[in-house]
């Protein structure tokens, strides 16, 4: 597993006061352009749904959706997106959160979940907790059962562990790497 850490840590890169002066943005473009890096990551991902026993992998808009789709097909899952507000046609669910300034709304078809399904989400970052938070809510609303969160970054700094422990209840959080 370090091997893999050593190789993910690699391939992202840092971003000097992006996207506001003081934030040291991380950026996982350059690990999505390596085919051995990306590869490498979803195997991890995959696994990690595989140990959960996940029947349907849900990604987080944006970032959650690249990595999510090919965790999914890997193992063997349906993939549902969690959108921004007013992006899904259809039936919704939705959910708002509070951001550092001001709040958002994200929702996902009410008919893509259901109380048989297992759900594991992915996103890129773990950072505050917001929005996987809501997304914990939101999947159990639907009437589904949370496996698990897997994301590839955890920004430890931010406190989003803590955060997001009592709503998983129980329910595993595993980060591939924590900076």
């Amino acid at each position: 597993m370090t091997e893999i850490r050593d190789l993910l840590l690699s391939r992202i890169r840092d971003v000097a006061d992006y996207p506001e002066p003081g934030v040291m943005f991380k950026d996982i473009t350059p690990l999505l352009a390596d085919p051995a890096a990306f590869t490498a990551l979803t195997d991890a991902l995959a696994e990690i749904a595989e140990s959960t026993g996940a029947t349907k992998v849900v990604g987080l808009e944006a970032r959650g959706f690249i990595l999510g789709a090919p965790v999914a097909v890997r193992a063997g899952l349906g993939f549902i997106p969690v959108r921004k507000a007013g992006k899904l046609p259809g039936a919704t669910l939705a959910q708002a959160y509070d951001l550092e300034y001001g709040s958002a709304e994200i929702e996902v078809h009410a008919e893509d979940l259901n109380p048989e399904d297992r759900v594991l989400i992915v996103d890129d970052v773990l950072a505050t907790g917001g929005t996987a938070e809501a997304a914990v809510e939101l999947i159990r609303r639907a009437g589904a059962e949370v496996a698990g969160l897997a994301v590839l970054m955890e920004l430890g700094f931010l406190s989003g562990r803590a955060r997001l422990e009592p709503a998983l209840n129980g329910a595993p959080l595993e980060a591939l790497l924590t900076v």
